[in-house]
């Protein structure tokens, strides 16, 4: 049985009150699709507002910290988040990995923070274009993804994100088939690290998925959905990658 898929928007540093009203309108197409799960991680400032003002849509944030409280000046704990409204969390995003030099020892604590505080997890794993281009890019995700995975991981909470670095906002996607490739590897990943029940785990996609080729991109096998940076911003263009999500 195939999984639900799932498509979660990634706002990073984008949006203000203003834009409150986007997040209300993506609802909404959302609801429309109820075989579909659909969520939006905005800025922090946005959490609260944006859970307030849309009940029932998976408001999510972009990243936490892996202590429950303590000197970390400009960082917000799992329970800060979950009390705002969010209801899981990206860790390990490709650019929180590369600006903010977070290794993979710090991305499996988050993800067991954000467990132990009881929400969901979506790790990032991806590799570089120079990483492809040398033929290592299956390698180093999987590594990656060992060394990033949190004990006691099950489906009910964690869902992988596979983002090409270089695909991020470029424009660029990976062929159907490279993608088909790498989610293979990642599933065959999963199944050695947790045994059963990997299946269920959702791999989601993320480099450049937009209105155009979701469709073609949701078809790929163990392409459980897609985590959506720019495309997210609004439901003019987040909202037909929701639909085409709903088709399967």
């Amino acid at each position: 049985m195939a999984n639900r898929k799932y498509i979660v928007g990634n706002w990073k540093m984008n949006g203000l009150q203003a834009q409150l009203s986007d997040i209300a309108e993506i609802a909404a197409v959302a609801a429309a699709h109820p075989t579909v799960d659909a969520g939006i991680c905005p800025p922090v400032t946005l959490i609260a507002a944006a859970s307030q003002a849309s009940p029932g849509f998976a408001i999510g944030a972009q990243d936490c910290h892996f202590a429950a409280k303590g000197a970390h000046t400009g960082c917000l704990s799992t329970a800060m988040i979950k009390e705002a409204g969010a209801t899981y969390s990206i860790v390990g995003h490709s650019e929180r990995r590369a600006d903010q030099q977070e290794s993979d020892a710090d991305v499996k604590a988050k993800a067991e923070a954000a467990h132990e505080a009881g929400l969901g997890a979506i790790i990032c794993v991806g590799e570089t274009e120079e990483e492809r281009d040398a033929g290592e890019a299956i390698d180093v995700v999987c590594v990656q993804l060992s060394r990033s995975f949190p004990d006691g991981a099950s489906a009910d909470w964690l869902t992988i994100a596979y983002e090409p670095v270089w695909a991020i906002g470029t424009g660029r996607v990976p062929s159907v088939d490279d993608v088909a490739e790498m989610h293979a590897a990642i599933r065959t990943k999963l199944a050695e690290l947790m045994g059963q029940g990997s299946d269920a785990v959702r791999i989601l996609y993320g480099g450049s998925m937009n209105g155009g080729n979701a469709a073609e991109l949701l078809a790929v096998p163990n392409v459980d959905g897609g985590l959506v940076g720019g495309a997210s911003l609004t439901a003019e263009k987040f909202g037909p990658i929701i639909e085409a999500a709903g088709a399967f």
